[in-house]
């Protein structure tokens, strides 16, 4: 059989059930904490290591960089090596550095570790691939969608959790206390995850070789990416800034009060199933761009909302329901994107999704960068309107598909 069909033929046999997808939802929702919680404690961490405002963004880039460089370098392992027992190392990889970020001396020690642990988090991705070949492909959407649903928890909760933690114990709580539960994550999914062997391939050079060639010859992935990369973009630019401006009046909220913000965007995983569903049923086109609109909106209300004329409570509501429209919208492009490359090669599943995440990733990197720029150079006003601007190139990209 060819490759293709030897895939094929392990996803009939070991089709995904309920329990396992809600096991691949927390997984993928514990490891992703790490890359997100950054943001919330850029004010606390730069100050102690000695960051400057403009540099402060550093400490969120640099793990989003480790998990971009971990797509491009690691996920294309999981096309040649056993699925399980990469994971398992990965993680574990992540939990020492998580452990070691921890009693990090200085920002220099701080944000190599910070690279480290986000490229061992790229298991994520090896998981959700594993998750998509073990479903029907008519139940694909839906299972994506639902493995989704707990990374997207994970990554709106990660900024309420580290704030707790901050505010309670310092930011270094943080990092002991993930490094902790990436350790009990190793001993869970050693007991419950499945072996998976990919068939025979190209050597590893090969692969990553490859990953060139893949995202010549596939222009969904390329769209799809583009469009991935620019909501990520101002999906981080929004939540590495936000933080900032609810410090400041008329909010003047301090760490405990940010994170109770912050848990006010998780309601916008809810809406993760759904968008998986409506892939299914061929509503891909009009969703993902409903999703665009959705993140422009988003970041209008949420400059209107800074602005904080009308009294704070009131604001505060706006901003709050901003951050869910945006949480919203990025989670329907990203939701859409994953689907519609999952059903590309199955063969290269692994470095398809290392691509396409690797790409919106290195969005998001960039988006958390031009935080401080956009910080320093005008404030709130100057973070909304970059993040329009993105927002608005996001739905541009998507509306010349017609014309290609």
């Amino acid at each position: 059989m060819s490759a293709s069909d030897d895939l094929a033929a392990a996803s009939r046999s070991d089709t995904i059930t309920g329990p396992l997808t809600l096991l691949f939802a927390v997984a993928t929702g514990v490891i992703v904490t790490n890359l997100f919680a950054p943001q919330t404690l850029v004010g606390m961490i730069g100050p102690a290591l000695g960051l400057q405002a403009t540099a402060s963004g550093l400490v969120a880039t640099a793990t989003l960089l480790g998990y971009a460089a971990g797509l491009f370098l690691l996920v294309p392992l999981a096309d040649l090596a056993e699925n399980r027992a990469l994971v398992l190392r990965m993680l574990a990889a992540a939990a020492i550095a998580a452990g070691a970020a921890a009693f990090a001396p200085d920002a220099a020690t701080l944000l190599v570790l910070l690279f480290a642990l986000g490229a061992a988090c790229s298991a994520i991705q090896i998981l959700v691939p594993v998750a998509a070949a073990m479903a029907p492909p008519e139940r694909r959407g839906r299972v994506i969608g639902d493995v989704m649903s707990g990374l997207m928890v994970g990554i709106l909760l990660s900024r309420p959790l580290a704030s707790l933690l901050a505010d309670a114990w310092g930011w270094r709580a943080f990092y002991g206390t993930s490094a902790f539960a990436l350790a009990v994550l190793v001993a869970v999914l050693a007991r419950g995850l499945p072996h998976r062997r990919p068939p025979a391939g190209p050597a590893y050079p090969a692969l990553v070789a490859s990953l060139w060639h893949l995202l010549r010859g596939e222009p969904t992935l390329r769209r799809r990416a583009l469009t991935a990369s620019l909501a990520m973009a101002a999906f981080s630019l929004f939540w590495t800034s936000v933080a900032l401006r609810l410090a400041q009046p008329p909010f003047d909220l301090g760490q405990r009060g940010i994170a109770l913000f912050a848990l006010v965007g998780a309601g916008g995983a809810v809406v993760t199933p759904l968008f998986g569903r409506a892939g299914d049923r061929g509503w891909t086109r009009p969703a993902t761009r409903a999703a665009h609109l959705l993140i422009i909106a988003a970041l209008a209300l949420a400059a209107w909302a800074g602005a904080g004329r009308e009294g704070p409570v009131l604001h505060l509501i706006l901003m709050g329901t901003s951050a869910v429209l945006l949480d919203v919208g990025v989670t329907g492009d990203q939701t859409l994107g994953r689907r519609a490359v999952n059903l590309l090669r199955p063969e290269a599943r692994g470095r398809l999704n290392g691509l396409f995440v690797g790409l919106f990733f290195l969005g998001g990197a960039i988006g958390s960068a031009l935080a401080g720029l956009a910080w320093s150079a005008g404030g709130w006003p100057a973070v909304c309107l970059t993040g329009m601007a993105i927002g608005v190139a996001a739905l541009a990209a998507d509306l010349t598909e017609d014309m290609t």
